[in-house]
């Protein structure tokens, strides 16, 4: 464990962010988020539908940014051992529920797993994963484009931007893949680079007809949970993952830390909060801010029940989700 016995530790040893915030009061997190710059193309709507990552791919469309200081501030209460923020009045964290109703991804179904280097020798017929990706995507990105399996996002941007006018069915199938891939690497499953979307998502887009039988929600949550436990190192100032998700959590279930004038509800849920821009100047005094404002916070000021209690939404299907607000598009 630590050498400091009045310091606060993880289990792993490592220091948590908490225990340097008498030593450095202002100091903030930065997130790593990049925007999907390909077109959301109405050709690819029916294979966004059936794997499950339709509403997701609305949400890209819409302008996004984080507030920094708020989630810094939430940062420092996150506990990596439950994957929980421990707050004044106990303990409470973000659920497959929130994520389902925040990005509208599907909640049932297989996990989504694989191997971030060694997923081609599973590949069927034991292709090379650079031919796969040839044969799927009809293009290999040059070699100073490519990081061992991962291709710069600007080449995916500029190389699947426009589906042509009258392309055949083939050609629009391998323009949503790149779309799917370009997806899931930004919006869900963002790394820290920023700018590399990993080809480890091959398998999955291979077979579009079958995405939709995954559990994106759980994925999505396991892999915010991982970034969140990363971030709370002392030594870690950047944030990845599904950042939005994260943000609208903290506005929906904490109505006095959201912003004002955002009243109508759209569907997916975090869609609600698209064109807030929180400032980006004097980060440091407005995360002392919103560290004060957690001090406070009332057992009474957290939104505990589920989303239907709220009358908000209504799930009608496992694996479909539909809203029942009049302004909800379904």
């Amino acid at each position: 464990m630590g050498d400091d016995p009045g310091r606060l530790y993880r289990l792993d040893g490592v220091a948590h962010i908490a225990c340097v915030i008498n030593d450095e009061p202002r100091r903030c997190i930065s997130s790593v988020r990049r925007q999907q710059g390909m077109r959301l193309d109405e050709r690819y709507v029916s294979y966004l539908q059936m794997a499950g990552l339709y509403h997701l791919a609305r949400l890209n469309d819409r302008w996004f940014r984080l507030d920094e200081p708020l989630v810094s501030a939430f940062v420092e209460r996150w506990r990596s051992e439950t994957h929980t923020f421990h707050m004044p009045f106990g303990e409470c964290t973000i659920t497959l529920q929130d994520v389902a109703y925040q990005l509208g991804l599907p909640v049932d179904g297989d996990y989504v797993s694989g191997c971030l280097t060694d997923f081609h020798l599973y590949i069927e017929g034991g292709r090379p994963a650079w031919q796969w990706f040839h044969e799927l995507l009809g293009v290999l990105p040059p070699e100073n484009q490519v990081q061992k399996f991962a291709v710069n996002c600007t080449w995916f941007q500029e190389t699947f931007a426009e589906c042509p006018d009258g392309a055949d069915e083939e050609t629009v199938r391998r323009f949503a893949r790149a779309y799917i891939m370009m997806l899931l690497g930004t919006q869900l499953f963002a790394d820290k680079s920023g700018n590399r979307i990993h080809i480890r998502w091959l398998p999955y887009v291979a077979r579009l007809e079958e995405m939709g039988r995954y559990s994106w929600v759980s994925a999505a949550l396991a892999w915010l949970y991982r970034c969140m436990c990363r971030v709370a190192n002392r030594h870690v100032v950047k944030l990845a993952g599904p950042l939005q998700l994260l943000q609208s959590w903290i506005f929906w279930r904490f109505p006095t830390l959201r912003p004002s004038g955002y009243d109508e509800i759209s569907w997916p849920l975090a869609s609600r909060w698209s064109g807030y821009n929180p400032r980006i100047s004097n980060k440091g005094p407005r995360v002392q801010m919103a560290r004060m404002k957690i001090d406070l916070l009332q057992p009474r000021q957290f939104i505990w029940m589920p989303y239907s209690a709220l009358d908000v939404i209504q799930v009608v299907h496992p694996k479909v989700l539909e809203p029942r607000h009049p302004g909800c598009p379904s």
